[in-house]
C-alpha cells in the first residue's frame, strides 16, 4: 500500500509539474503567431520606412516628429488603441541639412566627419589653419592660452592604431551563450558620480574656453576606426547650446592632419549647415494598447526607443527594436484574441541622451524618486535616478507586471537576460521551451545595460532585455555612419517578432504577475576602504 500511495504521489507530482510547464500560449494560437508573422508580416516594410524614408531620428528633430506621427498611425491602422502621445520636457531639436570638412593645404582633400550633435552652424565656410591641442581635463586648457586665436583648435589625442581583437561580424554559439549565463554582483562607486559629472562639464568649459581665446571650430577624432564617424552630443538642454561649431573626423584623417601639422601649416575648410528646432522643446513617448479583459490585473510592455542619432538612418539602433515592437502589436491584435492583461507597447523617444522617455514614463505611471542633491540631476532622464535613494512608488506601481525591452540591433533573438531576477528565472525558461527551435530559449544570469529596461529593473520590476545575436552592430554599426538598412537581417526581425509576441502573450495570459525584485534602497559603498584615483589624461 505504501508503495503504490509513493507511486501514486510520484504521479501526480509528474503531472502538477508538467501542469506548471504548459505556457499560457496553447500551441494553436503559437502557431497563428508564427503564420502572421512569418508569413504575413510587416516588421521589414516597417524598418525600411523608418530608415529608408525617415532617417535618422534626433530627439525633438523634424525626423523624429515624422517618425512619431507615422507610428501612431500605424498603431492606429493594426487596430491598437489608446494610441497616444505621453510628452515630457527634454530641449532643443537639432538636425542637419549639409556638412563637408575638406583639408585646403598642404594638399585638397575632401574628409570623412561629421557635426558635433547640438553644435551651431559655421555660417558658410570656415577656413583656418589648425592647431593639435589635445584637451582632457581642465587642467589641460592652461597651457594653451594664447596660442588658439583664428584657429580651428584638434581637441583629441591622435592615438596610435590598434589592432582588431574581435571578429566584425559574429553570431552566438553555445559556448558564447553560456559565458554569459554568469550572475554579476552589484557594485556601487562612490566615485562615480564626480567622475560622470567632471566628464559632463568638461566639455562645457572648453567650449566656454576655446571660444574666449578666439579659436574659431574645434574637431575630435573618431573613436572606432574604418572610416566610422558618429557625431554624438549632449549639450541640448535650452541654454546650454554650445559657442563653437564642432566636427568629428574619421579617425584615419583625422591622424594624417596631426602627422602633416607636425611638419607644418594645415588649413581647413569647414562647411556645416545645421538647425535648431525650438518649436517644440517636449519629446514625445509614443503609446499603445492592446486592451486585456480584467482591468485589475495590470498590464505588461514591450518597449524600444524610436529615437537616433543621425550619422546614418538608426536603422539597428534602433529602427529594427521599434519594427520589431510594432510588428509584434500587429500581429497580436490580428489575432482578435482577448489577453487577461492589457498588452502595452511603448516607442522611447530621448534614449541616446540619457534614457529620457522610459525615465519620464516611470515618473508619470509607476514611482516618484526624489531628486538627488547633485548636478547632475537637473540633466533629467536617467541622471535623476543616480544615487538609489529609496523611491515613492505611485498607485499604478502594482500594475506593470513585466516589461521586455527590445535593443541590441537587428540579430535573432538567442534568449533574454534575467537581469538578477532569480524568481523569474524558471517562467522564462517555461515560457521560451517552445521556442527552441528558432534558437531563441537561453536565460542568461547575466544583465545588460544601456537601454531602457534599466530604470524599471531598477524599481525592483520584472523588466528584462533580449540576448540577440550581434552581427555587426557593437563593431561597427552602432551609432555609426553605417548604421542603415543594408546592415539588418530581415529573417532575424521576422523571428524577434514572434518570438516577442509569444512572450508578451505569455506574460499577458500568466495566472499570477511575474516575481519582483525588493524596492531599492541606498546601497552601501561595495569597496569603502578603495582610494579614489586621481582625474589622470
Amino acid at each position: 500500500m505504501l508503495l503504490r500511495r509513493l507511486a501514486l504521489l510520484g504521479l501526480l507530482s509528474l503531472v502538477s509539474h508538467a501542469a506548471l510547464a504548459v505556457p499560457p500560449v496553447d500551441s494553436q494560437t503559437m502557431e497563428r503567431i508564427a503564420d502572421a508573422g512569418f508569413n504575413h508580416g510587416q516588421v521589414i516594410n516597417y524598418v525600411e520606412y523608418l530608415s529608408d524614408n525617415i532617417g535618422g531620428r534626433m530627439t525633438n528633430s523634424p525626423a523624429m516628429r515624422e517618425a512619431e506621427r507615422w507610428t501612431q498611425y500605424e498603431f492606429h491602422r493594426a487596430g491598437l488603441k489608446n494610441v497616444h502621445p505621453e510628452g515630457f520636457d527634454f530641449g532643443r531639436g537639432w538636425w542637419i541639412e549639409s556638412a563637408s570638412t575638406q583639408m585646403l593645404t598642404p594638399r585638397p582633400i575632401t574628409l570623412r566627419s561629421i557635426p558635433v550633435a547640438w553644435t551651431p552652424a559655421t555660417n558658410g565656410t570656415l577656413s583656418a589653419p589648425i592647431v593639435v591641442a589635445p584637451m582632457r581635463n581642465e587642467r589641460d586648457l592652461a597651457q594653451y592660452k594664447g596660442q588658439l586665436k583664428g584657429k580651428i583648435v584638434l581637441v583629441s589625442q591622435p592615438d596610435d592604431p590598434k589592432d582588431d581583437t574581435e571578429a566584425p561580424f559574429q553570431r552566438l554559439n553555445e559556448t558564447d551563450l553560456a559565458r554569459q549565463d554568469r550572475y554579476e554582483l552589484p557594485h556601487t562607486d562612490e566615485h562615480a558620480l564626480s567622475q560622470s559629472l567632471d566628464r559632463f562639464y568638461f566639455a562645457e568649459k572648453m567650449d566656454a574656453f576655446l571660444a574666449e581665446e578666439g579659436a574659431l571650430a574645434w574637431a575630435r577624432m573618431s573613436v572606432r576606426p574604418g572610416s566610422l564617424v558618429h557625431g554624438e552630443g549632449y549639450r541640448y538642454q535650452v541654454g546650454h547650446t554650445p559657442i563653437l561649431p564642432g566636427v568629428e573626423i574619421s579617425a584615419e584623417d583625422y591622424r594624417r592632419l596631426a602627422r602633416l601639422a607636425k611638419k607644418g601649416p594645415v588649413t581647413l575648410a569647414i562647411n556645416s549647415l545645421v538647425h535648431y528646432d525650438d518649436t517644440d522643446t517636449h519629446a514625445y513617448n509614443i503609446i499603445a494598447d492592446l486592451p486585456g479583459r480584467d482591468a485589475k490585473a495590470g498590464y505588461v510592455m514591450a518597449g524600444a526607443h524610436l529615437d537616433s542619432w543621425v550619422a546614418a538612418d538608426g536603422a539597428a539602433d534602433n529602427g529594427a527594436g521599434s519594427a520589431v515592437v510594432m510588428e509584434a502589436a500587429r500581429i497580436l491584435a490580428s489575432l482578435n484574441i482577448t489577453p487577461k492583461r492589457t498588452i502595452r507597447f511603448a516607442l522611447w523617444s530621448g534614449e541616446e541622451q540619457g534614457l529620457h522617455g522610459s525615465a519620464n514614463y516611470i515618473e508619470q505611471h509607476l514611482a516618484h524618486w526624489p531628486r538627488p542633491s547633485n548636478p547632475l540631476a537637473a540633466l533629467g532622464g536617467a541622471y535623476r535616478f543616480w544615487d538609489g535613494s529609496a523611491v515613492e512608488p505611485l498607485p499604478g506601481y502594482q500594475d506593470l507586471a513585466a516589461y521586455f525591452n527590445i535593443d541590441n540591433g537587428s540579430g535573432k533573438i538567442r534568449g533574454i537576460h534575467a537581469e538578477g531576477n532569480f524568481g523569474a528565472t524558471h517562467l522564462l525558461r517555461e515560457w521560451l521551451g517552445p521556442l527552441a527551435s528558432l534558437n531563441a530559449a537561453s536565460v542568461v544570469a547575466s544583465p545588460t545595460g544601456g537601454t531602457d529596461h534599466v530604470l524599471f529593473n531598477r524599481l525592483g520590476l520584472p523588466a528584462f532585455q533580449f540576448v540577440q545575436d550581434p552581427l555587426d552592430y557593437s563593431t561597427r554599426v552602432h551609432h555609426s555612419n553605417l548604421d542603415t538598412f543594408d546592415h539588418l537581417r530581415p529573417d532575424d526581425l521576422r523571428q524577434a517578432a514572434v518570438v516577442l509576441a509569444t512572450l508578451l502573450l505569455d506574460a499577458a495570459n500568466a495566472d499570477y504577475p511575474m516575481p519582483r525584485k525588493p524596492l531599492p534602497t541606498k546601497p552601501e559603498i561595495t569597496e569603502p576602504f578603495k582610494y579614489s584615483a586621481p582625474n589622470t589624461p
